[in-house]
């Protein structure tokens, strides 16, 4: 389905990434996982690709800083010659109530799950251009679609990319790129592992489809937007969250 596209996940390590990367991948892309800090985890991630017979390769950038992500970009157009799949999955969270924020707290999440994306997309846009094609997928949250008490930063950043996605679609469109947005629900990772089974229980309570999601669930749906069963599929969020905010 994929055969032959060269794809960049950020971000794509650990968690809903690492299941991005192997679900493109296994769709038959040429996958290269952004990183930032950690080599070890991307190394594990690149080898079970090639275990499986697929390609791909690793790139270390922080996102959040627009040189850096040129300069990623420039490299694997140097080395790929194209960039037909940009999922832009990077994140992090620092929660804490709005009067005890700390302002770095705020900036670096942000700086990380918005302005990063910003720097991507626009960092592949003029390749895509010259493509005349292009997929482009951003992760978001129900968090930004419905706010979350404790989670402003988050909530603010993930609501962000709503409209970088939709006014990006509407500017790209014409352009033959696409662009959507995934917005999870709450899905087991290591940052909800964490959760004690108090809260996973109210969790529960909320998700008519009854359990978690995994990471998987999220990438199956990021595979298919990247794929030509979604060519008529454009500016849309598009939540991943058994039914939660249905």
């Amino acid at each position: 389905m994929l055969n032959g596209k060269i794809a960049l996940v950020t971000g794509g390590s650990r968690g809903i990434g690492r299941a991005i990367v192997k679900g493109l991948a296994a769709a038959g892309a040429k996958v290269v996982i952004n990183y930032q800090f950690r080599e070890e985890a991307a190394r594990e991630v690149l080898d079970s690709l090639r275990a499986l017979g697929c390609e791909g390769d690793i790139i270390k950038a922080d996102v959040s800083q627009s040189d850096q992500v040129d300069k990623m970009v420039k490299d694997i157009l140097e080395k790929y010659g194209r960039i037909d799949i940009l999922v832009n999955n990077a994140g992090i969270t620092r929660d804490g109530f709005l009067l005890r924020m700390k302002e770095e707290d705020w900036t670096r999440v942000i700086d990380t799950n918005l302005t990063s994306m910003f720097h991507c997309v626009r960092a592949v846009t003029k390749p895509m251009i010259k493509q005349r094609s292009g997929r482009i997928i951003n992760i978001s949250s129900v968090v930004g679609m419905s706010g979350n008490a404790g989670q402003i930063n988050y909530a603010a950043a993930k609501a962000g990319v709503i409209g970088l996605t939709k006014s990006a679609a509407k500017e790209l469109a014409s352009r033959g790129i696409i662009v959507n947005a995934v917005a999870p629900g709450y899905i087991t990772t290591e940052m909800t592992e964490k959760l004690n089974d108090e809260v996973k229980e109210q969790y529960l309570q909320r998700i008519p489809n009854g359990r978690l999601g995994s990471p998987e669930d999220v990438a199956g749906l990021v595979v298919f937007l990247a794929g030509p069963g979604a060519d008529y599929i454009t500016g849309q969020v598009i939540p991943v969250d058994g039914g939660m905010n249905m």
